[in-house]
């Protein structure tokens, strides 16, 4: 008698599988690309080729998740493991939408109103970086630690709009 596998477990594995692939490459260009984190050249490589096959991936996992449920469902009669197999599927189509957010359009807003002391009242370490700016009578020091959580400052300097950024 041949021994036949168990349609409950391969999917079970198939659907690990595909979820722990999508969840990858949804998270390790997130951890890779990150503010004020030293990126290794090799490291920053495969997290951007991850951004840019990423999109196939995840249409590929979902597109499979599918299958594999649908597969699983002409053989599963009973109600709850069905829905358990349509929830692995919300997952996996979950992970696929988070991928589409960019985080970082949402982590760093454009620093529209900025405000400014005197440079005699500022406690800046010595060492810290800023970006000046001098336009007519008007002098601006931007201190990149500020910038660094926007990414960009809009100002108006002397009656002129500038933008600094780094």
């Amino acid at each position: 008698m041949a021994n036949r596998s168990n349609p409950g477990r391969t999917f079970l594995i198939c659907f690990l599988l595909c979820f722990l692939l999508a969840a990858a490459a949804l998270v390790y260009p997130l951890y890779v690309i990150r503010p004020f984190r030293h990126q290794a050249p090799r490291e920053l490589m495969i997290a951007l080729a991850v951004l840019r096959y990423r999109p196939a991936l995840m249409i590929l996992c979902a597109l499979f998740s599918f299958a594999i449920t649908a597969w699983y469902w002409r053989w599963q009669k009973r109600t709850l493991p069905r829905i358990a197999s349509a929830l692995s599927v919300i997952a996996v189509a979950a992970v696929a939408v988070l991928s589409r957010v960019n985080i970082y359009e949402i982590m760093f807003k454009p620093f529209d109103r900025p405000s400014f002391s005197a440079a005699d009242q500022m406690k800046l370490d010595s060492d810290e970086k800023v970006i000046a700016v001098n336009i007519g009578q008007e002098a601006r020091a931007y201190p990149i630690r500020i910038i660094s959580y926007h990414h960009v400052i809009n100002d108006v300097l002397d009656g002129v709009p500038i933008v600094a950024t780094y």
